[in-house]
């Protein structure tokens, strides 16, 4: 499950890549393969935040599933087994980043490139690259992720409670079906929570 999801947001990932060499249609101009260039540099950004959310959201959903099986661990080692968890996947985000950002950049060629060849005249691309390399643009990208705070605190402010208590009545259903204990509520289980912040672009 993990290698497929990897594998699928590493493709999706493409789709944002940036390397500068890459095949496009043979009659394209040269001067339109070098604005092509210049916007896949520009969403270099994008391709190693995006592959990183790949990398980590597995990783975070196997922590979320181990957490309520940490119960059954003896309480005198309960602590040191969550560490050690803990500490299995933090390694293993650390030691495949940096190579699968790599690899995620290196599938640009045959996709992003040929995509933004085909369905973007040199003009549109002109264009494109205008707003992309303005100031306003900048500091739009800047401000995205405050505006996005901004908009899910209160949206949970104002709604979190409900949907917690909501969240943990289906718990109990879900539970009472199966034929199980409905497990303890634990603290923001809902899904009404901040979304989780973009783990660090690994240092080239």
């Amino acid at each position: 499950m993990l290698l497929k999801s990897i594998q699928a947001g590493v493709i999706a990932a493409s789709l944002l890549a940036s390397p500068v060499v890459f095949a496009q249609k043979a009659d394209s101009p040269q001067s339109k393969k070098d604005l092509i260039a210049r916007l896949l540099k520009l969403q270099q950004p994008a391709i190693e935040a995006l592959t990183m959310s790949v990398l980590t959201r597995p990783v975070q959903e196997l922590a979320a599933k181990a957490a309520p099986a940490l119960r059954n661990v003896p309480e005198a080692r309960r602590e040191a087994v969550a560490k050690q968890i803990d500490t299995d996947l933090k390694k293993f985000v650390d030691d495949n980043a940096k190579p699968l950002v790599d690899k995620g950049l290196k599938l640009a060629p045959s996709t992003m490139g040929v995509a933004l060849d085909e369905k973007f005249t040199e003009d549109e691309l002109k264009q494109l690259l205008a707003w992309l390399e303005s100031p306003v643009s900048r500091k739009f990208a800047e401000s995205s992720q405050e505006l996005q705070s901004i908009y899910t605190k209160k949206l949970i402010d104002d709604n979190g409670k409900a949907l917690d208590d909501k969240f943990t009545a289906l718990q109990a259903n879900v539970a009472k079906q199966l034929g199980l204990e409905p497990a303890p509520a634990q603290p923001g289980a809902s899904a009404a929570k901040p979304a989780a912040k973009p783990a660090p672009t690994p240092k080239k």
